[in-house]
Formats: structure tokens, sequence, C-alpha cells
């Protein structure tokens, strides 16, 4: 029997987040501010979300552009109000000078989730070594998910490296979902549901006027029936 294919969408607001369940999503990421690549959303937001949707919420952690961890206290602050919330899930991922895995801020923070589920997001795409990083991250408490296309480029670029890792799956390191996201059409989809993945983000193409508006419940569940193999149609163009 073959696997629902999960379907996150990225949610900015309570809007989003109605739109998206309706079309067929079964996760959602929370963020703010896209223009940075989307950080950690105010509690009040999570909250109301919370009440409005009874789908998996993940929630950002992240308070500045790029990968660099900043004030890992604020971090760990923010984390706890999150979860005072209702925020159960998250999203994380930071990286040190060198491109490797910011063991320090990821082990306060893992620590402070207390074994709830979480995303590495896209930072494994700038790695300097994504096997190494997945090899000093497994075992890690909660972590249960990669984000990832596989190339800072995007997917056109990661598809090889996607469904290489993709092969891998059960070996060390290699345990989690493998989330795909970042630059994802749907004419990706068949060759990464050969491949064994079942777990595909979108964004932008949930959006058909782009980030200023809001998500699409036509949209997502254009993107729902093709995961579910019910039509080949086109959908926007993904960011």
């Amino acid at each position: 029997m073959s696997t629902r294919a999960v379907l996150e969408v990225i949610a900015l607001d309570v809007e989003d987040a109605v739109a998206a369940q309706a079309g067929g999503a079964d996760r959602l990421e929370l963020v703010t501010d896209m223009a940075a690549d989307g950080l950690t959303p105010p509690a009040a937001t999570v909250a109301a979300i919370r009440a409005a949707v009874d789908i998996d919420l993940r929630v950002m952690l992240r308070l500045t552009d790029g990968f660099a961890a900043g004030d890992v206290s604020r971090l760990v602050g923010v984390a706890g109000e999150l979860r005072e919330a209702g925020a159960d899930q998250f999203v994380l991922g930071f990286l040190d000078a060198d491109g490797g895995v910011d063991l320090v801020a990821v082990e306060r923070l893992a620590d402070v989730l207390d074994g709830c589920a979480w995303t590495f997001h896209r930072a494994i795409d700038r790695a300097a070594d994504r096997a190494a990083l997945r090899k000093q991250l497994t075992g890690f408490p909660g972590l249960d998910t990669y984000l990832t296309a596989g190339s800072p480029a995007g997917v056109d670029e990661g598809l090889p490296t996607l469904v290489e890792e993709a092969g891998r799956r059960g070996e060390p390191g290699y345990g989690q979902e493998l989330l795909v996201g970042g630059g994802l059409r749907l004419e990706h989809v068949p060759r990464l549901r050969a491949a064994g993945i079942d777990a595909f983000h979108i964004g932008g193409a949930a959006r058909p006027d782009g980030w200023a508006g809001p998500v699409s419940v036509e949209a997502v569940a254009q993107w729902r029936a093709v995961l579910d193999g019910r039509t080949a149609e086109a959908a926007p163009s993904a960011v």
C-alpha cells in the first residue's frame, strides 16, 4: 500500500493556516518575516493559529537572518514562551563560522524542548559537510525531520543528493524524515516519490499572488491532489 505523502505549508497567520488546512495540508510551518527567509513568529500568533486549526504545527526558532544562532539565551527563552503558548513541535538549525553544526546552540534548545519533535531546517544545505552534520546529530532527542532541497541553489540542483540520501534511509544519521522544500515544483514530485520520498514543503507555491498575498485553498488542494496521485495538472511555481 502506498504511503500518503506529508504536505507541509508555510503559514504566517490564522488566515493562512485555515486555508492550508482546508486545502489538505497535513502540517504547518509557522514563521514571520519571509524577507529574512522566515523568523520566529510571536507567541500570540502561535496561540491563535493553534486555536484555529487542528493539524500539526512546527514553529520556527530563528531570530535573525542567516544560520548563526546569535543570542542562544534569548532563543531558549523564546522557546519556553512558545511552549507556554501551546507549541509542541519546532524547526531550528544553526551552523558555526566553519559551516559545521553549532552543537552548543542545538543542545541548549533540544534541552528546553524536552523531547518535542523538531525539524533541522535548510541550514543543512549550507553545511560544509552534510553527511558529517547528520552523523553529529544522530540520536538527538526530538529530531525527526530534515528540511532540505539537497543544495543551497534549490531542488533543481539538489535532486541527485535527495535521491541518494533517500536511498540511505535507516543508516545512522539517515533515520529521520526527508522533507523536501526550497524551489520545489510539481514536476519534481514523480522522481522524488519514485525514490521513496514522501514529505513535501511549500511556501510560495501556495500563494498565487506571492508573499504579499494569502495562502490559496485551491493551490494547496492542487498539490494535495498531485501528491495523492489524483491529477497531473500544473500548479503555481514553488519558491
